[in-house]
């Protein structure tokens, strides 16, 4: 599984950061393993004074960025086209996904470079081997 610097997640700046790696996380997964279940992101949120919900969008992100080819670029292009997990994402068409993405990219402006069918269908194959690990 690949892990990166938690600072890696969209959103999480140098603050944020500071507060995970005081409870002992900083990576991704780290993140994920202590996030992944309802009571863990509960936890963490206590544990940390970071909101449930910035926790839990967070875990999505992390869980995606096990996918390699996504990492933190493409984590949040993905959630706003509606994919939030790796189980969501391996049920999905990779055409019509890499088109949402490209529409939602337009108006949303979050990559430079949209990815490939190519790239988003090698993530759907990816995803089908990979467990699922969050619950909710």
């Amino acid at each position: 599984m690949s892990s990166y610097p938690i600072a890696d997640i969209e959103g999480i700046g140098p603050a944020y950061a500071a507060k995970l790696s005081a409870a002992g996380i900083t990576n991704t997964g780290a993140y994920l393993d202590r996030a992944k279940d309802p009571k863990g992101r509960k936890a963490l949120a206590e544990e940390t004074g970071i909101e449930a919900s910035r926790i839990l969008k967070w875990a999505n992100m992390a869980d995606l960025m096990r996918i390699k080819g996504v990492a933190e670029e493409y984590s949040e292009l993905l959630e706003a086209a509606g994919v939030d997990t790796v189980k969501e994402l391996r049920n999905r068409n990779a055409e019509n996904l890499a088109a949402k993405m490209a529409e939602v990219n337009e108006t949303k402006k979050l990559v430079r470079l949209v990815p490939s069918a190519k790239s988003v269908t090698d993530w759907v194959e990816q995803a089908k081997t990979l467990e699922p690990m969050m619950t909710y």
